[in-house]
């Protein structure tokens, strides 16, 4: 098992974001703006999508790690941290999954 954390990768994104386009992919997908972002994340959601439908588990890992970094990207876009979104999780968790998305105004 590994060490490696979504707070270690959101870090590298972290430092990726302040190198320049040329030497760094990261800085590249920022540089677009957060609507390509998006949209980025949301083709890889789409891969994810696939690979769970009937690929190797491989390809499923595989898939997931793009989407969550590409999931990270967006937030860094977005000046969003990972702490936020873990926040939000955990404020759920007082609830059943079914209460708390009956009780989303947007649904």
């Amino acid at each position: 098992m590994t060490g490696f954390t979504l707070h270690d990768l959101e870090r590298r994104i972290a430092e990726r974001a302040a190198a320049s386009a040329e030497t760094s992919y990261t800085r590249k997908l920022l540089d677009r703006g957060a609507a390509h972002c998006a949209r980025k994340l949301g083709e890889e959601a789409i891969e994810v999508v696939l690979a769970g439908a009937g690929e190797t588990r491989e390809r499923i890992i595989a898939e997931a790690a793009d989407l969550m970094y590409h999931l990270l990207v967006l937030l860094k876009a977005r000046d969003v941290r990972l702490a936020e979104v873990e926040a939000e999780l955990e404020s759920r968790t007082a609830q059943s999954g079914l209460a708390e998305k009956a009780s989303r105004k947007d649904v």
